[in-house]
């Protein structure tokens, strides 16, 4: 009886519970914000994934015109961002660095960028931006941000041992271009006292510059190499991904608010950009496509010759967004070895990347 009734008031307890807990306000079926966009994938919409967004939404690129905002530059041109109704607006920026405080005020979604000691300082001061996805690697055997030595080298250096003595010209310290120059110089047994360090802030001196003698090498960049060597100024040395074969060059970086506060819309973002990409690798490593990509690429950057993109070695862009993570941390350890880093930075925090990787989940891997 006892047991009876002990089992009878816990029912009562229960059926009460059940009562109390369908009226918590935590357990209420919410309505779905009429603004929320669903992100089932079906190939119905006009993107063949994801439901293009209600109202129009306009995002603002930083960028400076490089070949490696090619991802960018396609999807814009093929419609991609037009299928999510996102309108894309370029903003023109001299460099990655003065990008940084309009992206963390939010005057810009996206900036394509370079690590450099000043960027990870900004970090360190509080200018919140998140690091998202690949914007620039060197391929194997045909890095487009390699070494170079002038004509009147050709006989004297022959090993990276050779830089003995000669004068190398590099754009900039504490930044990815002085990370690949001390990578060099370790590779070949070297230290910086036995080469003469020339700073050349502007890649297009360098050519003038070592077709004039006054240097005898240079770290410079595509199509700038590819001109050199049509003109006969310099020759291709070696390459970077000898002694630097995994680097994190450049990279698309996202503003706070983008990121966190306005997920449907960078996810569709990421989706149209990694497409516009995987065109890029089509046309450069497939070869499909590749007339309609180069003339896009030509109006969008400074090589304006359709012949020359035979020519160049092309930038790496990962068709999944995939980059170097292990690379952008020992670049910050070496600024900070350096001594060019105030203060600390999270780079678990500073570098996120999840949309890319959701936008993978939506539109799928790429087929290599």
């Amino acid at each position: 009886m006892a047991k009876w009734m002990k089992s009878g008031w816990l029912m009562m307890l229960f059926a009460v519970a059940l009562v109390v807990g369908a009226c918590s306000p935590k357990e209420t079926v919410q309505p779905v914000p009429e603004d929320k966009v669903p992100n089932a994938v079906t190939e119905d919409y006009p993107s063949g994934d994801l439901a293009p967004l209600d109202n129009r939404v306009k995002v603002v690129i930083a960028e400076d015109g490089a070949a490696s905002g090619a991802g960018f530059y396609i999807a814009k041109e093929k419609g991609y961002f037009e299928d999510y109704n996102i309108e894309v607006e370029f903003a023109q920026f001299a460099n990655s660095d003065d990008m940084l405080p309009a992206l963390a005020a939010g005057e810009v979604d996206i900036a394509g960028g370079v690590s450099t000691a000043s960027f990870f300082n900004a970090i360190a001061q509080g200018i919140d931006v998140k690091i998202i996805a690949d914007k620039g690697h060197n391929v194997p055997g045909k890095s487009y941000f390699t070494f170079v030595i002038g004509n009147h080298m050709v006989d004297e250096i022959k090993e990276y041992s050779d830089f003995k003595g000669k004068k190398i010209a590099v754009s900039s310290r504490n930044s990815i271009d002085g990370y690949i120059y001390e990578e060099m110089l370790k590779h070949a047994g070297l230290t910086e006292d036995d080469v003469e360090f020339v700073l050349m802030g502007d890649f297009g001196s360098m050519l003038g510059a070592i077709n004039g003698e006054t240097i005898d090498a240079a770290l410079n960049i595509e199509p700038l190499i590819a001109q050199g060597v049509d003109q006969g100024f310099h020759v291709r040395f070696g390459d970077a991904t000898d002694y630097a074969p995994e680097s994190q060059i450049a990279m698309v970086l996202g503003s706070p608010q983008f990121m966190s506060e306005e997920q449907d819309i960078s996810l569709r973002f990421m989706s149209a950009y990694l497409k516009g990409v995987r065109d890029y690798n089509d046309a450069f490593i497939k070869d499909i496509g590749k007339d309609e990509v180069v003339e896009i690429m030509t109006k969008h950057t400074a090589l304006k010759d359709p012949e020359l993109w035979d020519k160049v070695n092309v930038t790496g862009l990962d068709p999944d967004g995939k980059m170097f993570i292990d690379d952008i941390k020992k670049q910050y350890d070496t600024y900070k070895a350096n001594g060019a880093i105030r203060g600390d930075v999270d780079l678990n925090k500073a570098i996120d990347t999840s949309i890319t990787e959701k936008a993978v989940e939506t539109i799928g891997e790429y087929e290599r």
